[in-house]
């Protein structure tokens, strides 16, 4: 029986080590490789985590594997009568591992922090070059309008998105705070431009949602009550998925849309196409003549 608990705790360090090694080339972790700038810096931050955490899981295991094969391994007569050795502690000891556990997670604290700012504190937010972004599409706005492209809107059970409408002049308007009659909506259908870092406003109708989009990274709740801004940045025009990642009601599972990154072009024709799709009257301008 000695044997056995030898094995067993030499063999769990020895699965982790195995598991760590072939989880990120078979996708186990992340739903693919990150899609966005921000989203590569949370997979570098997850794995240096997970590299720690592996050390001293397998550090403490072997430990006590080494132990306990030590034990089995004193096949003597007298061993079975051997009284066990007992300490009392090692000051030096607890003090080391105290200390070292300490500094891990104050490296990791602070290493974390960067990360952290350029996903939620606002000030961070890369304005510049969003505006850049906003020059692209054409948008008029002044230094006091909101930098967000569209407002997404979630509500029992789908994601209404809100874009804001053209000038005269054909220029597109900034995104107003309260909805207004040149307003363009969507369902369950979220279009920016991609390759560039871009806001919007999250906000909630009724319960507590959670806007996920798992190939960029980025995961918010909207909260019932609050304007929630998010930005992201899609390294490629593509479509990602766009889910709600809480629970929010049997119909829950409806909430799945999609976000589309594509050109500047491609994202002003879109607008454009919702635009003639809501001016749309589905009345002929000049009816077919009778027969009578």
């Amino acid at each position: 029986m000695k044997w056995f608990w030898c094995l067993f705790f030499a063999f769990w360090p020895t699965l982790t080590v195995a598991l760590c090694l072939a989880s990120p080339g078979l996708g186990w972790w992340f739903p693919g490789e990150a899609a966005s700038p921000l989203g590569q810096r949370i997979d570098d931050l997850f794995y240096l985590i997970l590299i720690i955490c592996t050390i001293a899981f397998i550090g403490t295991q072997a430990g006590l594997a080494y132990v306990l094969f030590r034990g089995a391994y004193d096949t003597e007569p007298e061993a079975v009568t051997k009284k066990a050795w007992h300490s009392h502690g090692s000051h030096e000891l607890e003090v080391i591992w105290s200390v070292i556990p300490a500094i891990v997670l104050l490296f990791i604290a602070f290493y974390q922090m960067d990360v952290w700012a350029e996903y939620r504190v606002k000030s961070a937010f890369p304005r510049d070059k969003m505006e850049t972004a906003l020059k692209r599409v054409n948008q008029k706005r002044t230094t006091k309008d909101s930098l967000a492209l569209a407002e997404v809107t979630a509500r029992q059970f789908e994601w209404l998105i809100r874009y804001p409408g053209f000038n005269d002049d054909g220029t597109l308007k900034p995104l107003m705070k309260d909805p207004q009659p040149t307003d363009l909506y969507a369902v369950n259908d979220l279009h920016l431009p991609a390759s560039a870092p871009v806001m919007i406003n999250l906000r909630t109708m009724d319960v507590q949602h959670s806007f996920f989009l798992p190939e960029l990274r980025i995961k918010q709740d909207a909260v019932p009550g609050l304007t929630i801004p998010i930005w992201l940045e899609a390294n490629k025009q593509q479509t990602y998925q766009l889910l709600c990642a809480e629970l929010c009601g049997w119909g829950h599972y409806k909430m799945k849309a999609r976000f589309v990154a594509e050109s500047d072009e491609n994202f002003i024709e879109y607008l454009r196409q919702l635009e003639r799709e809501q001016n749309e009257d589905r009345v002929d301008d000049e009816p077919e003549p009778s027969d009578e």
